[in-house]
């Protein structure tokens, strides 16, 4: 479905339902409502605060001069998936690594030798199917905790908001957290005027059949993205995506029906660390490596020569940190809406954007490439 003003206002104002900061009393104290729907108490605005995604500094840092500073601890480090950005987020403050990429990692012990004002974790290192060991403990010991992403592989039903209210949302919860509110919403109003000429954009243009690939490696096809989240930006920026995916997070498709279905665009996906052959994408890579690790991709893969948008040369590639940071889905949708209807935005519209960004809200810079095409 195609992206109206009307639909854009709607999905906004959806996310005055979730997330969010009471006013403080008058004995200093918070309430924020976290992205579950949680009222959570703060004794005062958190100074020692741990995060299970470490990717959740770059939303903070969007908000606040020098986040770092406010952070003790995180886990999941790679999932910013690019080592410049890190260091640049991180800058001369010690951030303890409490965890790696997955749950059974999280140390209990070593957050809580950390001695936390606020843990804020996801439904993915903290699931809530039973009663989770960490989330409690840190109950009984008073530690507040706040989940910034209720979205989870793994859960039967999903209850989100979709992309553009949860920004709403989750911006509203960060700017209760960092006493940064004005700011937060300074940002989800740029967000909305940005959509809102996006949409403008494509006043009478068709949805573009578009293959959108996760997990793009030399040595694995086909993993197309699901109707949720990336199907969901990809329908706001105009596009469409292939009948066969159905599947709410991602959809492993054949080579054949790959081959056999017509496409007009391939979009892969690409990151700042090495993994699988992928291509190499985001802040601190050069931009001919960017362009050259697409093109690597494409000729490992001797089949997709046979593809449609192969053979009309529109096969671009994104930085998933355009994606795992929902502050930054503007630019995956201003991007693709530009590769997928090129007569209706300038070919510097998402970079245009992303200059905003760094001028008007960003602590450190969100540099290129973080998409490339062949």
């Amino acid at each position: 479905m195609m992206m109206t003003r009307r639909h854009l206002c709607g999905s906004l104002l959806a996310a005055t339902l979730v997330g969010g900061v009471v006013p403080a009393r008058a004995d200093g104290k918070i309430t924020v409502v976290d992205m579950a729907g949680r009222s959570v108490e703060l004794a005062a605005l958190p100074k020692r605060i741990v995060l299970l995604e470490a990717h959740d500094l770059l939303t903070m840092s969007l908000l606040h001069p020098d986040p770092a500073s406010l952070v003790v601890g995180w886990a999941a480090t790679d999932r910013i998936d690019s080592e410049t950005l890190k260091q640049r987020l991180q800058g001369k403050h010690r951030i303890e690594v409490v965890g790696k990429m997955t749950p059974e990692t999280v140390s209990l012990e070593g957050l809580i030798a950390l001695a936390p004002d606020l843990v804020v974790t996801t439904a993915f290192m903290t699931p809530p199917e039973g009663s989770d060991l960490l989330v409690g403990r840190l109950q009984e010991l008073g530690v507040p905790v706040l989940f910034s992403d209720t979205s989870s592989n793994t859960l039967a039903s999903d209850k989100s908001l979709g992309p553009l209210a949860s920004l709403e949302a989750l911006m509203r919860m960060w700017g209760g957290i960092l006493g940064t509110q004005a700011r937060a919403d300074t940002y989800v109003e740029f967000v909305r005027r940005s959509l809102a000429d996006v949409a403008s954009g494509l006043a009478g243009a068709s949805p573009v059949t578009t293959y959108l690939e996760v997990q793009s490696t030399t040595d694995d096809c086909c993993w197309a993205a699901g109707r949720k989240i990336w199907g969901e930006l990809l329908a706001i920026a105009g596009g469409a995506p292939l009948p066969a995916v159905q599947a709410p997070w991602f959809e492993k498709l054949s080579l054949e029906y790959l081959l056999s279905t017509p496409h007009d665009v391939y979009i892969a996906s690409g990151g700042g660390w090495a993994a699988g052959g992928r291509p190499s994408l985001g802040p601190g890579i050069m931009p001919d490596a960017a362009r050259l690790s697409l093109k690597t991709l494409v000729e490992a893969r001797p089949a997709f020569q046979g593809l449609p948008s192969v053979q009309h040369g529109r096969v671009h590639a994104v930085w998933t940190g355009l994606i795992t940071n929902p502050p930054l889905h503007i630019l995956f949708v201003a991007q693709l809406a530009r590769w997928l209807h090129p007569d209706h935005f300038p070919e510097t519209y998402a970079a245009g954007l992303l200059d905003t960004i760094n001028r008007d809200f960003a602590a450190v810079p969100i540099d290129g490439p973080l998409w490339t095409s062949l």
